[in-house]
């Protein structure tokens, strides 16, 4: 699966749900690897990588030793504007 397309899985799956997914599951279900899923998630969050924030889609916290992905409200204005337009 090239990166775009990755990402637009991801982004869809999330919004499909209202909790937080873990990340072995999120690769699982799209036949990624986690590892994979978690570096496609981090493009996606705020953080800063090379100088340059990210979009800020997508927050990634660790919960009882699991990385668990969801959704932030911009994700959500962006999956409605751009891939259920």
């Amino acid at each position: 699966m090239n990166p775009d397309a990755l990402q637009r899985a991801l982004l869809a799956a999330l919004a499909e749900e209202t909790t937080p997914q873990s990340v072995p599951r999120l690769g699982k279900r799209l036949g990624q690897g986690a590892s994979v899923v978690m570096r496609a998630l981090t493009l996606m969050g705020s953080s800063a990588l090379g100088g340059q924030a990210g979009p800020g889609w997508v927050q990634v916290e660790l919960v009882d030793e699991r990385w668990m992905a969801a959704l932030t409200e911009e994700g959500r204005r962006h999956v409605a504007q751009h891939l259920h337009a």
